[in-house]
């Protein structure tokens, strides 16, 4: 997994509250294991019309997000199925971060396990993101190790984590890396093991 720990990236405002997985990711495009690809199908039918045209008014479609790495959205994102696919198709179209008021469990906890950075803040720092996001500047710095977002204007914004998932995302490490982490203590215990109780190794 790829560590997190700074970004600079243009933010898209996007005030939609609950927005569930089968919008973030619909169901035709969950065939795939493979996490690469995913990002065309991202917000799939927000993003394209009936006869797979762009929708103009989209946000990701317009020229002046083009490239966005931090989604600002409305409460409850990620609602719905616990489908991994969501974060993989986020972060296949080059989302690093998203910010909210709120998300939803299974999503959140998928999101730390993919290396994509959930932020929840008060609702009047979100307002304020996203109003800063449609102006001229959407720049906006995000520093885990120091729990900040910075905001197009400048204003600073602190956010709560916890330390364990931090420090996870700062290592870049999923479930298997914290793991292989263990890899030497493993490899001992399996020797002991293996001298103790040679019964128990393969016939």
């Amino acid at each position: 997994m790829e560590a997190f720990t700074t970004l600079h990236a243009k933010a898209a405002p996007l005030p939609l509250a609950n927005i569930d997985t089968d919008q973030i990711i619909p169901a035709q495009f969950l065939k795939t294991v493979e996490r690469e690809g995913l990002g065309r199908g991202l917000f799939f039918a927000l993003r394209f019309d009936d006869a797979g045209n762009d929708r103009p008014e989209f946000v990701l479609n317009q020229p002046a997000y083009k490239g966005a790495g931090v989604l600002v959205t409305g409460d409850n994102f990620g609602c719905g199925s616990s489908r991994e696919h969501a974060p993989w198709a986020l972060m296949d179209f080059g989302i690093r971060c998203v910010i909210s008021t709120s998300f939803a469990d299974i999503f959140y906890n998928n999101c730390f396990q993919n290396g994509l950075l959930p932020i929840v803040l008060p609702a009047e720092a979100v307002q304020q993101l996203m109003g800063e996001a449609r102006g001229g500047n959407h720049v906006v710095g995000v520093d885990l190790e120091a729990q900040t977002v910075t905001g197009p204007s400048g204003t600073v914004f602190h956010f709560d984590i916890d330390p364990n998932r931090k420090a996870k995302m700062l290592g870049g490490l999923d479930a298997i890396g914290e793991t292989l982490q263990a890899a030497p203590d493993i490899d001992v215990y399996e020797m002991k093991k293996a001298l103790s109780q040679p019964w128990l190794e393969g016939a």
